[in-house]
């Protein structure tokens, strides 16, 4: 059944009824809880009751992303390019990600460990593009890190017969594997341009590419160009996950479509994608009717009924309204082609419209799903607008059902504000080979509001991971963009 069309359908009925009787509120809200209903559609759920629980818990120490000393702070010595006049420039280096093995670890590849990161001029905004540092395996400085330039040339978006790169404005953020023949592959985002007269709307595809790599001398690492470039997939298909048409009703634009960061893992020898995108409208969509499903809600009946007619009388019913995001999951051939689109492994209706740089990989036989999202777009009371979170699930199966860490999904909380030199973001968790405790990564400083200071690597962290509870380890800060541990040196203090 529709659910969309049952509801509007029964207001209308109800909205009748109400005048016709002269039962003033009292009715038209007993009216409203008829439109009650209960659906999870197959997959998991980040609840308002879960939610609520964060405000208070953030307070802990267990949670807090450590605090940074700024004087020690340091741009990627390495990070340079372009400006529009063709003048060398440092540039902003923000979302990250490294080549990892299929098992999530980070990839030696030939004695170095290689990210990926989204750069550009601290000038232009829309200058967003991949690139790729690199160092060797054992150093850990910051002023280790080199620069191989640009994944991609202006040029090789102009692959025949796809039909979508030749409009890629930008690359944004996704993940990259180390093949089992010892190839780079690259999965990132391709960002359509913004012209809506032209009929532009920021659409997102799925993509992906091999990245070759060679090694001209014993400390350089070169990019020797592309190949197998190609889209995966467009944008969602409207019925699983929502498309960029669907995106843009809202009034304004005001609906913040996402279909991006798709990470790459594997599983029983099948190639997955998961990816932050939008439920679609067989799902669980958004809309009023997305505001009378318990499913949404979880706690009590009655926590069910307070925070639904708070929700509908209050400020924040039209961001709940839109509030859709999901952590979609697509199956890939062996060619990393589109082979099936699944049901969302986690959607959080009613919460937040967006959760990002989805991350997933197994450890001590336990699946763990993490997700970045930011207070500012929750719509949940005693989360403020200066909140950043990394919220975390686990499972015992890749698809689910996922329940969430810590009782709440709380892993991570930042509150600085973003004009602090110091302000981190995007962090990502780096599973370690040990199987104990995972480095958490990030970038720092929001771009274009220093004059010497730029986006950088910030310093790392160590989280530990004990079945369904984490905490931030101790004194246990690294170096800026530190990928890994030598777990016999840590031993040894």
């Amino acid at each position: 059944m529709n659910i969309k069309k049952f509801v509007k359908r029964a207001t209308t009925v109800s909205l009748t009824t109400v005048m016709l009787i002269g039962g003033g509120a009292q009715a038209f809200a007993k009216e409203k809880n008829n439109m009650d209903y209960n659906e999870k559609y197959g997959f998991s759920h980040i609840t308002r009751s879960d939610m609520l629980k964060i405000p208070e818990q953030q307070k802990s120490a267990q949670f807090q992303a450590p605090q940074f000393d700024a004087s020690t702070i340091k741009n990627i010595p390495s990070a340079k390019g372009y400006d529009e006049q063709g003048n060398l420039i440092d540039i902003d280096v923000w979302d990250s990600w490294p080549l990892q093995n299929a098992d999530g670890t980070v990839a030696n590849y030939n004695g170095y460990n290689i990210v990926f990161a989204l750069a550009g001029d601290p000038k232009r905004g829309w200058d967003t593009f991949v690139y790729l540092f690199y160092q060797k395996v054992g150093d850990t400085s910051i002023d280790s890190w080199k620069n191989a330039g640009r994944v991609f040339k202006d040029s090789d978006k102009f692959v025949p017969n796809d039909p979508f790169l030749k409009f890629q404005a930008e690359e944004w953020s996704g993940s990259a594997t180390l093949t089992s023949d010892g190839k780079v592959r690259l999965f990132y985002t391709d960002r359509q341009g913004w012209d809506p007269n032209h009929g532009f709307y920021g659409k997102q595809t799925l993509t992906t590419a091999q990245v070759n790599v060679s090694q001209p001398d014993k400390s350089t690492l070169k990019i020797d160009g592309v190949e197998d470039l190609k889209s995966i997939f467009d944008g969602g298909d409207g019925k699983i996950y929502q498309n960029v048409m669907q995106g843009i009703e809202a009034e304004n634009y005001s609906d913040n479509h996402t279909f991006r960061d798709p990470h790459y893992v594997e599983d029983n020898g099948h190639k997955y994608l998961v990816f932050e995108a939008n439920t679609g409208t067989e799902v669980g969509y958004q809309g009023e009717a997305s505001l009378f499903n318990k499913a949404f809600y979880g706690g009590n009946k009655q926590f069910f009924q307070d925070e639904k007619n708070k929700l509908l009388q209050g400020p924040k019913k039209i961001a709940a309204e839109l509030a859709n995001g999901a952590l979609g999951i697509i199956e890939l051939n062996d060619d990393y082609t589109l082979k099936k689109v699944m049901k969302p492994l986690i959607a959080s209706n009613t919460v937040t419209d967006e959760i990002e740089r989805a991350n997933i990989f197994k450890m001590n036989g336990k699946w763990y799903l993490f997700t970045d999202s930011r207070g500012s777009k929750m719509t949940i009371d005693g989360i403020g607008g200066n909140d950043v979170y990394m919220l975390g699930y686990v499972s015992n199966s890749l698809t689910g059902t996922y329940k969430p860490l810590n009782d709440s999904g709380l892993v991570l909380n930042m509150n600085l504000d973003p004009k602090d030199l110091t302000w981190t973001y995007s962090h990502f968790a780096v599973p370690q080979a040990d199987g104990k405790n995972v480095v958490i990564t990030s970038y720092m400083t929001n771009r274009g509001l220093y004059a010497d200071h730029k986006s950088t690597f910030a310093p790392s962290f160590l989280l530990n991971i004990n079945g369904s509870k984490t905490s931030v380890v101790n004194d246990s800060i690294l170096a800026q963009g530190q990928l890994t541990i030598d777990t016999k040196k840590k031993n040894e203090k």
